[in-house]
């Protein structure tokens, strides 16, 4: 049993007939049926083709049928990778599905289902969350209440795995009514094993996967990407409950450390997240993401699988993975299996850390609304989930006392807006409601960006794509509103910077000193600050060390960051060796390596060593920052005795002879 979308035949349209099909040779039903094969082979260009003819030949006031059609589009929509206009169609094909026909609940289960998936691929849990739920109440059969019952808790486990507990519960008992097969119970037993995980519930998550394992064949030499999956779950389980030689037997079963031939090298644009930033990443957030490497070597799809450190650092870890690439020639050397569903070990990187634009746009909205006599939102320590229920009281609450429109509903719009549990599209909606709002009240545009930026963010599924946000924001830029403004246009500026940077260095260099030269700002600004932080950390990267010294050094910051340093401390001593191999992975026969971040004090120790990104997770961790600790760097002169330089980094490989 696969756990698919079902394929529904036999709706309302079949018995439509175009006005004139007495005047053409094929008729609407035929049409369709023909449009359903196509799809159905997997010509999904030729179906979307004559999905589109059968749109134009369709009455508009059969809504009813057009809606079944709009459905079908983008179900072929999105599988040509055309986000955004697939949600287009599912959602016009919803609002003429009504709920009370339950002869289309088939229809409605598709659309719903197929707005899980856009959003599940593009990493907004939120709206996937949203749309797997509303597909579960919709489901024809027990077998699509499973599919979208798979996404939902899939959803939950970053967001909200409380609740995604109980969904798993409930999936768990349909599937024991069900006769299934082993892999669908296996799915759903490494559905458990990563919720436990990210739940602390370290034995669980290891007999979950253990099961997992047993109903996929066993420790077996035959293995699919399903068997890596599961050996690779109950592993870290495993690992993080201290069972070392259980993970080092079905480590090993999964590929994992030792390929037959060929090498698994970091990419040649494999990069930590730095800390801070919109996500608030801290040094002590660990993730372990999962990602596939395409034939062009970039990465085509990524997800999370553990975090401590909660759900949207976990997110945001898998979010940077997609920038990430490989050379062809790199790919040549992986075996084609491996390329699907590695795993890595992440933290981010303190070289040169930045504060959230967000934070600042959102400061300037609290401090506006606050001379307005607004009361602000208390800070809350509850999980975004915990609050949204009493954010949705309040609002409706406030409305009820104070009206619609009153400004004093924005700080609550503005709170469930950027609600990590708040879907897309309803985030949309509530930053628009709330700059509606703002504008009426003459809100200065710095404060409208932290509304607007929410727009910006959430009108389109596939913004997280390189470039999307930034050609969605370029229009502000020529705004009299917020070109005449400084900061405004500053922020705007250093939003599209982060948001191009990977793809376009050019584009993001000339942003950030847009920013940087403009008089208007002072010498100390926090957004005049961000850009040479930026510009340091890219020419840095690009081996332009007295242009990344120039641009940190005009921050006006003190430290001192190793990799613009003027002379980097000299390493005069390391500690490499095969003393330095691990023991488990010298025995296991694990090779690996990691990229190590540290500080340099000016008497040449290393101090606050810790590994940022490391393959396989967890085994070579340890060691790689050992091995560094016990370097020796040469003494550098510093007046206040601080650091020599600080966030160096090192990689550091575990070779076996061959």
């Amino acid at each position: 049993m696969r756990i698919v979308p079902m394929s529904l035949v036999g709706a309302a349209m079949i018995a439509i007939a175009s006005p004139i099909a007495a005047q053409q040779t094929r008729t609407v039903q035929q049409d369709f049926e023909a449009a359903t094969a196509l799809a159905d082979k997997g010509d999904d260009a030729g179906a979307l083709a004559a999905w589109q003819a059968l749109e134009k030949r369709v009455p508009p006031k059969n809504r009813r049928s057009l809606a079944i059609v709009h459905v079908r589009m983008g179900a072929a929509l999105y599988k040509l990778d055309r986000m955004d206009d697939a949600v287009a169609a599912v959602r016009a094909g919803l609002v003429d599905l009504p709920a009370s026909d339950a002869t289309l609940n088939g229809y409605r289960y598709d659309a719903y289902f197929q707005l899980g998936q856009i959003a599940e691929s593009g990493l907004d849990y939120a709206s996937a969350m949203e749309a797997y739920r509303l597909a579960e109440s919709a489901a024809p059969l027990p077998v699509n209440r499973l599919a979208a019952l798979r996404g939902l808790v899939a959803s939950e486990t970053f967001l909200d795995p409380e609740r995604g507990a109980t969904d798993l519960a409930r999936a768990e008992a349909i599937l024991a009514t069900l006769s299934s097969d082993a892999k669908s119970k296996a799915i759903f037993a490494m559905l458990k094993s990563v919720l436990m995980l990210n739940l602390g519930k370290y034995p669980e998550a290891r007999i979950a996967a253990g099961d997992a394992v047993k109903l996929l064949g066993g420790l077996t030499d035959r293995i699919d990407l399903h068997d890596v999956a599961a050996r690779s779950d109950y592993a870290l389980a495993a690992l993080l409950e201290g069972r070392i030689d259980d993970a080092r037997r079905y480590m090993a079963m999964t590929g994992a450390g030792r390929l037959p031939k060929g090498s698994f090298d970091p990419g040649v644009q494999m990069k930590a997240p730095y800390c801070g930033g919109e996500a608030g990443l801290k040094p002590d957030d660990v993730a372990v993401i999962e990602f596939s490497i395409g034939d062009d070597g970039s990465v085509i799809s990524s997800i999370p699988i553990y975090a401590a450190g909660g759900g949207n650092a976990a997110l945001a870890f898998a979010r940077a993975a997609r920038n990430w690439s490989w050379t062809p020639e790199q790919v040549k050397q992986l075996p084609e299996f491996f390329r699907y569903r590695a795993r890595v070990e992440l933290r981010c990187s303190t070289a040169f850390q930045r504060p959230s634009i967000y934070d600042y746009l959102g400061g300037k909205l609290d401090s506006w609304l606050l001379e307005k006599h607004v009361e602000l939102q208390q800070a809350t320590t509850d999980a975004d989930a915990m609050a949204l229920p009493g954010l949705r009281s309040r609002l409706v609450a406030a409305e009820a006392a104070k009206g619609r429109d009153s400004l004093a509903l924005v700080p609550l719009l503005y709170a469930m807006m950027t609600n990590s549990v708040v879907g897309r599209e309803e985030s949309n909606a509530l930053a628009k409601r709330a700059l509606a709002i703002a504008d009426a009240n003459g809100v200065p545009p710095t404060a409208r960006l932290a509304l607007i930026r929410v727009i910006w963010t959430t009108e389109r599924a596939d913004y997280w794509r390189p470039g999307a946000l930034a050609r969605a924001m370029a229009p502000a830029l020529e705004d009299p509103v917020f070109a005449r403004d400084p900061e405004a246009r500053a922020a705007i500026r250093l939003i599209m910077a982060d948001a191009s940077r990977s793809r376009d260095s050019e584009r993001t260099r000339k942003l950030l000193s847009d920013v940087s030269d403009d008089p208007a700002l002072a010498p100390n600004h926090p957004l005049r600050v961000g850009a040479l932080i930026r510009t340091a950390s890219i020419e840095a990267a690009d081996g332009k060390v007295d242009a990344a010294k120039t641009a940190f050094d005009s921050s006006g910051l003190s430290a001192q960051q190793c990799a613009i340093v003027d002379s980097a401390p000299r390493m005069l001593r390391s500690n490499s060796g095969s003393g330095n191999f691990p023991l488990e992975a010298l025995r296991w026969g694990f090779e690996g390596w990691t990229q190590v971040q540290f500080d340099i004090s000016a008497d040449g120790k290393v101090l606050n060593q810790r590994a940022i990104i490391a393959y396989p997770p967890f085994v070579f961790t340890k060691a790689g920052s050992n091995l560094i600790a016990n370097a020796r760097f040469e003494k550098s002169y510093r007046p206040d005795g601080g650091l020599g330089c600080g966030g160096s980094t090192s990689g550091v490989r575990f070779i076996l002879p061959h």
